[in-house]
This record gives C-alpha cells, structure tokens and sequence, in this order.
C-alpha cells in the first residue's frame, strides 16, 4: 500500500477518523500512521474544510472544529484552493462522468492538478476516473 507518496485524501476518510467510527477507525489509524511512517504527503482541498465543519457549527459543537484544526496541522496535510485550473479539470470529469456530483469533480481534479498519486475516498464510483488510482476503506 505504500507505493503512493502523495495521497489526496477526501472528506470520508477524516470524518471516519475524526468521529471515532465504529467501522472503520482502526483502518484509518493505521492508514495515518502509515502516512507518518513513510513520509507520505497527504493532501485536500477547502472543500473538505467546508464539508467536515458543517456538522460541528450546526450542532454547536465547537470542540471539533479545533479538532479538525489539530488533526490537519498535526498530520502536516496540505491544504489546496479550489481554483481556475481545478474547476476546468472538474468540468472535464463531469463531462465524462455525467453522474458524478461537482463537489466529487472537485476533489478529484484537485488531486490531479495537485499531481498526487493517488486518491483515498470511500465512493466507490470514484473509481471510474481512471488517470488517477483510487482507493477505498475496503482497500486498506
């Protein structure tokens, strides 16, 4: 499994992670600590600020926002912008993939713009995509 060194990881996995699931938080630890191991870059886009943080300002909770926060500084993950070039690449996507939502087009053209090799996420119809490999919960 580590034959990735730049990971773009979408929203799924960290609130799997950051929300303790049942299912599937002993996977995503080892996944993060394989990440820390071996010197693998992660990386996501504002969307998934966006998407996580939903839940915790409308119920209030606060706490896991700043745990969000630690989590991302914490793992070094980078953070990159939804630009011009990414939304054109997720045009393309979209194009080809009609089912595809646009938030799903936008982390998948932020991963190829932001050259990862590959693209962690739990939506199996990702898959499609086929420039970049794709990996899901069942993968680990």
């Amino acid at each position: 499994m580590t034959e990735f060194k730049r990971v773009y990881i979408d929203t799924s996995p960290i609130i799997y992670y950051l929300e303790n699931s049942a299912l599937y938080m002993d996977k995503m630890k080892r996944f993060f600590e394989l990440c820390l191991d071996n010197n693998i870059q992660i990386v996501t886009s504002t969307i998934t600020i966006e998407e996580y943080l939903v839940f915790p300002y409308a119920s209030g909770k606060l706490e896991l926002v700043d745990n969000f926060k630690r989590f991302i500084r914490y793992m070094n993950i980078k953070i990159v912008d939804i630009n011009d070039e990414v939304a054109e690449q997720a045009a393309k996507i979209r194009g080809q993939f009609k089912s595809f939502k646009a938030m799903d087009s936008l982390q998948l053209a932020a991963a190829i713009v932001s050259k990862c090799d590959m693209f962690f996420t739990n939506d199996k119809q990702l898959r499609q995509e086929k420039s970049l490999p794709c990996m899901t919960m069942e993968d680990l």
